[in-house]
């Protein structure tokens, strides 16, 4: 009687243990050289010694000691980081301590095969005018133009682009980026791009990557929103679309101008300004039409050979921007509305340094070189790289791709001078993750995940040019927060893995109102718990599934009516396909 007590005793024990502990694995898997870590979190206090690693096909298991125990870390009493990069078999594995067993997950060099093309899945959805994923057309009326000195009140063609988020504004600040972004994705490893949907967004191939058709989407929205060598406009639409929760070709929001009758049109600004009381603080046009002139120039590039008049159509923009954005030195910033939230972009001269450098590679003419150089040196480092805090979007884009030009120049001084200023970033974050048990020394502002993606980013471009591995951890680290390795166990791009716990109750009138799914999306990810507690509007409409691993300082919920770390957003989406599209060339090889 005594024994079956205890047994009795030591199964509860165990059970508890069970309950209590956790091992966080990246869903994706791991390519066969990776650093591979998994962190273990506990509510109790104790020490790991060793861990299990076991083959499930084989059933053979590897016991490990290379753990270290990191400590308390909100809210668990224990954490410790399981380093299993030895092991380098292809298979499926899990990981075990104790009772404690972790999600299957993979090793191999094709973990992320085709994992590129998924965040295009979100993009199309996205797509204003006529939207392939809901075979309908929205804002078709598209625009009125408001706050110009001459032209308010002017009817417009701005049809086109993308929806932000999963409300239905759209902005240069963020659509310039996701479009120059999906082109450098595509020029870092156009080998492993795929040719399935038309320029529509339909599906049967066109001869062109899907890559491309969507960054040329972006390409001719801005072409529209640049309608002549004087006019830049910024952003349609405002705060007030977001009385109600409809799918887009439903969204018949009244501006003053009747039910689905057009929406506002807000010209580049370098003056605050804004309809009602609310305003920004804009100070000059470079960060907005600095982004027309990188996205152009570009574009001019790559299509060169693909449609050579819609190519010399941006090779003249592109000048004529460039021109604009360096007279007019400044941050420009999108406008507020009923609500007093916007893009808070303070920063300019990451945009400038970007459009010189791009100048620079399509014309040879030093002089935008010399340029690059200068405005480069006005910021050394992003802003945000080591920081605690920031305003919502003050140091945009999140990563500077006109240093990483810079770095890979002729010119060893220069080389060597931008070479330094990727690392300090990368060391500033990293200085920052010292003790965390994840290694995250991101902020958890508002798109904490867009801001995650643009360090492994980072990581991943200095490693290429420099061949270090300093920082090889942590930018491991990131990616695999990304897929699971966080308090939450949560993947944070939808769809991806298909197997993985990732968000099934986002923040989408699509996903709400029609079950669609919303495939590819990054959502934001975990905020400061002051920032959830402050924004309006934010609340749970149901229990909070991942309580237990709510800690004192940070929170994500998969929840609906959690906007501030719920919603996909489609610029930090469009940032995924240059991290993916490197890592999918390993799959590739395996051909």
């Amino acid at each position: 009687m005594y024994r079956l007590f205890l047994m009795l005793l030591f199964a509860t024990v165990s059970l508890i243990a069970t309950a209590q502990s956790w091992i966080r694995v990246n869903q994706m898997g791991y390519l066969v050289n990776d650093k591979k870590v998994a962190v273990m979190v506990m509510l109790e206090e104790q020490a790991v010694n060793t861990f299990e690693v076991i083959n499930i096909d084989t059933r053979r298991s590897v016991k490990l000691k290379t753990v270290k125990n990191i400590g308390a870390s909100s809210p668990f009493k224990a954490t410790a980081r399981l380093d299993f990069s030895e092991i380098t078999t292809p298979g499926i594995y899990i990981i075990k301590v104790g009772d404690v067993e972790s999600r299957k997950f993979r090793i191999g060099d094709d973990v992320y095969a085709d994992s590129q093309e998924i965040p295009l899945y979100y993009m199309r959805q996205n797509r204003c005018g006529y939207n392939p994923f809901l075979k309908d057309s929205c804002h078709t009326h598209d625009g009125i133009i408001v706050l110009h000195p001459t032209r308010s009140g002017e009817k417009i063609d701005v049809v086109g682009g993308w929806h932000d988020a999963s409300d239905y504004l759209q902005y240069v600040t963020t659509s310039a980026n996701a479009t120059y972004e999906m082109m450098f994705a595509y020029l870092g490893a156009p080998e492993v791009w795929r040719d399935d949907y038309n320029s529509a967004g339909d599906k049967g191939g066109n001869g062109v990557p899907d890559i491309l058709d969507e960054a040329r989407w972006g390409l001719e929205w801005l072409v529209k929103m640049n309608p002549d060598s004087a006019t830049f406009f910024n952003q349609i639409a405002d705060d007030r679309d977001h009385r109600l929760a409809v799918l887009p070709q439903n969204d018949l929001v009244d501006y003053g101008w009747g039910e689905g009758n057009g929406r506002p049109v807000y010209p580049c600004s370098g003056t605050p300004y804004g309809l009602y009381k609310n305003k920004n603080d804009s100070k000059g046009l470079a960060s907005s039409v600095g982004k027309f002139a990188s996205c152009f120039a570009l574009g001019a590039d790559i299509f060169k050979n693909i449609d050579p008049q819609f190519a010399a159509l941006l090779r003249s923009k592109a000048g004529n921007a460039y021109e604009v954005a360096a007279a007019n030195p400044g941050a420009c910033q999108t406008a507020p509305c009923v609500s007093p939230y916007y893009y808070e972009e303070d920063n300019w001269a990451d945009d400038m340094a970007l459009a010189a450098m791009q100048m620079y590679r399509s014309t040879g003419e030093r002089h935008y070189l010399a340029d690059a150089v200068d405005y480069g040196r006005l910021e050394p480092v992003n802003p945000w790289m080591g920081a605690d805090s920031a305003h919502h979007y003050q140091w945009y884009p999140f990563i500077n791709l006109g240093h990483y030009y810079l770095a890979v120049q002729n010119d060893k001084r220069v080389r060597a001078e931008f070479v330094r200023n990727m690392r300090s970033g990368l060391q500033r974050v990293a200085e920052r993750a010292d003790g965390n048990p994840f290694l995250n020394g991101i902020p958890f502002i508002w798109c904490s995940n867009n801001l995650t993606v643009a360090f492994v980013t980072q990581a991943m471009l200095y490693r290429e040019i420099t061949g270090d591995d300093t920082y090889l951890e942590i930018e491991t680290a990131m990616r695999d927060w990304l897929f699971g390795v966080n308090p939450w166990g949560k993947c944070m791009i939808i769809g991806l893995p298909a197997d993985g716990d990732y968000p099934t109750d986002p923040h989408s009138a699509l996903s709400n109102l029609n079950n669609y799914p919303i495939t590819g999306g990054l959502v934001d990810g975990p905020v400061y718990t002051n920032i959830f507690r402050s924004l309006r509007g934010v609340t749970l409409r149901n229990a909070d599934r991942y309580a237990p691993f709510q800690g004192d300082n940070v929170v994500y919920h998969d929840d609906y009516s959690d906007y501030s770390t719920n919603e996909p957003t489609m610029d930090g989406t469009a940032s995924t396909t240059i991290m993916l599209s490197r890592l999918a060339r390993k799959a590739l090889k395996l051909k």
